[in-house]
């Protein structure tokens, strides 16, 4: 497979050279006193705070990078959150990276309705039909991955993103460390996988600090043909004077990956959990495309000759942290981001070349997205007595260009690479999304700082702007896509909470909030449909929002950690993508607003220390979210009222056994998902699970004068080599499917393992 160039945006480049020269300039002179080592304080706060989120007066959970390592080096650190509580993670490979099937949803909120940052940076909804952001896995590499926070009802007041209905997760990179220092680390494994990860740090000097990392990483798919290769390149720097920061974040991402097939009961049943794609045998999926089936298959849709995924992005950002006056700080962030990407699909529903001697019954069917946003927030913050007053702002102007394009092929081509010129066009849509969000709040502490009090409010106005280019129309779609404009804007959007600390690490906890959803661009929002509709239903069209009761008690003590939260959560407006058709066909969606939504539930997280070298840490939540009423298809009433929401299993539970005597580091996991429906009236589901990972490392510590530390680790996942449904709603999700035909199901990985080896120079 080719390799693809990939060459930062000249604008972020430059910021970052920008801010290292001028750092070096003035660390360089000699009348500068010496500065203290670059404040780590996002890393330091998340390692030094409580795991189960004490002293909040949310439901807060928070991962380390010592969480990491049940998984393979490389792994997303979205399937880390899978051992939190109100957490559901699902992917169809074993790093949590395969964009198409990864989804995460909390307290039955799916990732659409979630917020996600990194170091503020909005990183939009993180789906995979690219519209306002990007994935965390292109966003950062894992091994710079500092921390993250997890608010599974109700997100802070600051962060930046109009999609956070339920909960939120804020991710840090890694600060540079004030040593000098040289990382390599490789890694091996199953389905021929391997990753390298290389990374420089500068040390502090004069202030100044910063490093330069990369990682390659490619596996082949484990089972069908094909791989996925990813390139990533991070670089952070960071200038420290006196009680002040300024600092810069460029990282860049190129990812190639061969799709899996989308599975469905029937298909499962007759032809197997291994069941993919054709490629690379042609002439079979050309004898498909016209009807003549082999082996057990009985559709065109059974298989396609093969699809991939190419996404090239580059994010910049500048920040900085300033003491303004005594007890007053301002801290602020600027940011672009620049995506490139296509999706492919070898499709049997648009013939090559038709009515000429070089037809043939497949085409290259691609759905292609351009992103380019730049964006500012900012918080002031006010100690005044008691009171600590937070004030910031966010705005954002995003544009998004999306299109359907076929290209004709003569026969099986080498499809890693952007194409272009397409021979024929579906759609083409531009849209620009402005986005401003204020929000005001204060804190106070009352009662020796023993009682904690939260309240404020946020304003967001999000605008979104539809223009439809005309395209050609094909096998009955109905039209070109629509026009027009919808904005979601609310003035006041409260959030108030309360924790009491009643002693001896006893505490109690409560908060309530409201939130509305922007309205989504692109393919999977309600301007991605005809004009006749849209004109229809976007007069009576309202945000999505929801309100949201939590409380809890929190425990700590030096033998264990936990954490109990009871919710009531209320989803109004909600609006269903309904499919209309195949995935590959690609005709609009149909839209429906169901009313109301309905979750309640509770999590209970408990981490023993059953000794200095012995932990054990678990999680169980239990969630019930229903559809509140029935809803009309068009004028079919589909009866949905009770019914369990979509991809929402009521029981999941976690467990892990960690054991670090001296140099060894014995990891073992154990994660149960339940029953999950994929469809809306809850006739057809897919059955509970378990899966076991497994770790083993061991540290060599110094060799010698030159290597600090040599570290060997071999990670296994899905243990047992369980069989199970991963993913569903790959395709999106219907009313219902009583034959089990509607393919929208992924299966997971089977058992894999990688060794790694890490040294330290």
């Amino acid at each position: 497979m080719p390799a693809r160039k990939f060459i930062p945006h000249p604008l972020a480049l430059a910021l970052l050279v920008g801010l290292s020269s001028n750092a070096t300039i003035a660390a360089a002179a000699d009348d500068v006193p010496a500065a203290a080592a670059p404040d780590t304080t996002k890393t330091k706060t998340l390692d030094a705070v409580s795991v189960i989120g004490q002293g909040e007066t949310r439901q807060v959970q928070r991962i380390t990078p010592t969480d990491l390592k049940i998984l393979p080096p490389g792994t997303s650190p979205l399937k880390v959150l899978a051992s939190k509580p109100g957490v559901h993670f699902e992917s169809a490979d074993p790093f949590g990276n395969y964009e198409w099937s990864t989804r995460i949803s909390l307290r039955g909120f799916n990732q659409n309705r979630l917020g996600f940052t990194l170091d503020g940076i909005p990183l939009g909804d993180m789906s995979y039909g690219n519209q306002n952001g990007l994935h965390i896995s292109r966003a950062l590499i894992a091994e710079n991955l500092g921390g993250a926070e997890l608010a599974e009802g109700i997100g802070s007041l600051g962060t930046a993103s109009t999609s956070d209905l339920g909960g939120t997760i804020q991710f840090y990179s890694s600060d540079p460390t004030p040593e000098y220092g040289v990382t390599v680390a490789q890694g091996f494994g199953s389905d021929s996988a391997h990753r390298t990860y290389a990374r420089l740090d500068t040390g502090d000097h004069n202030g100044f600090a910063m490093y330069l990392s990369g990682a390659y990483t490619d596996t082949d798919k484990w089972k069908g043909y094909g791989d996925q290769e990813q390139k990533q390149f991070n670089a952070k720097a960071v200038y420290n004077w006196g009680d002040n920061q300024v600092g810069a974040l460029l990282t860049t991402s190129s990812r190639d990956e061969t799709d899996y097939q989308d599975m469905s009961l029937a298909l499962q049943k007759h032809l197997g959990w291994n069941w993919d794609n054709y490629a690379p045998d042609w002439q079979r999926a050309v004898n498909a495309a016209k009807g003549i089936y082999t082996g057990g298959v009985t559709t065109v849709d059974d298989a396609y000759y093969d699809a991939r995924g190419l996404r090239d992005d580059t994010v910049a950002s500048v920040f900085g942290d300033f003491a303004v006056a005594d007890g007053v700080r301002l801290k602020a962030t600027t940011y672009y981001h620049n995506d490139r990407g296509q999706g492919h699909w070898f499709t049997p529903y648009q013939a090559s070349y038709p009515g000429t001697p070089e037809e043939t019954p497949i085409s290259i069917r691609t759905t292609e997205y351009g992103i380019d946003r730049a964006g500012v927030t900012a918080a002031l913050t006010w100690d005044l007595g008691i009171n600590h007053i937070e004030g910031g702002f966010w705005y954002e102007d995003s544009n998004l260009n999306v299109s359907r394009n076929y290209y004709y092929i003569t026969g099986p081509v080498d499809d890693t690479y952007f194409l272009n010129d397409p021979n024929l066009r579906l759609f083409k849509q531009h849209f620009e999304t402005t986005t401003r969000q204020f929000y005001l709040q204060d804190s106070i502490k009352l009662m020796d700082d023993r009682l904690a009090i939260d309240f404020g409010f946020k304003a967001p106005d999000s605008k979104v702007t539809g223009v439809n280019e005309p395209g050609t129309v094909t096998y009955g779609t109905a039209g070109s896509y629509a026009n027009g404009q919808l904005t979601a804007k609310k003035n006041f959007l409260p959030q108030a909470g309360a924790s009491f600390q009643l002693g001896g690490g006893n505490e109690l906890f409560g908060s309530y909030a409201k939130n509305i959803a922007a309205y989504q661009a692109g393919i999977t929002g309600p301007l991605a449909t005809t004009q006749v509709a849209f004109d229809v239903f976007s007069k009576t069209l309202k945000p999505e929002q929801s309100r949201t009761f939590e409380g809890g008690f929190r425990h700590s003590d030096d033998f264990y950690q936990a954490s109990l939260a009871l919710y009531d959560v209320k989803f109004s407006n909600r609006l269903l993508e309904i499919a209309q058709c195949a995935g590959i066909v690609g005709c609009p969606a149909a839209y429906a607003n169901v009313g109301s939504v309905t979750s309640r539930g509770a999590e209970l997280a408990i981490n023993f220390k059953l000794d200095p070298e012995l932990h054990w840490n678990n999680s169980l939540s239990y969630n019930r979210s229903r559809y509140d009423d029935d809803y009309l298809n068009g004028t079919t009433l589909v009866p949905t009222k009770g019914k369990t929401v979509v991809d929402s299993p009521k029981q999941l539970f976690f467990s892990e056994l960690a054991w670090t005597p001296g140099p060894w580091d014995l990891r073992l996991s154990a994660n149960y998902t339940g029953k999950r429906y994929y469809t809306y009236t809850n006739d057809a589901s897919v059955p509970s699970f378990w899966l076991m990972n497994a770790e083993a490392a061991y540290d060599f510590g110094k060799l010698g004068g030159v290597v600090q530390d040599l570290k060997i680790a071999l990670n296994v996942t899905n243990l047992l080599d369980k069989r199970y449904f991963a993913t569903i709603g790959s395709n999106g999700f219907v009313a219902n499917d009583p034959t089990g035909t509607f393919q929208t199901l992924l299966p997971g990985s089977p058992r894999a393992a990688m060794l790694t080896a890490t040294v330290r120079f």
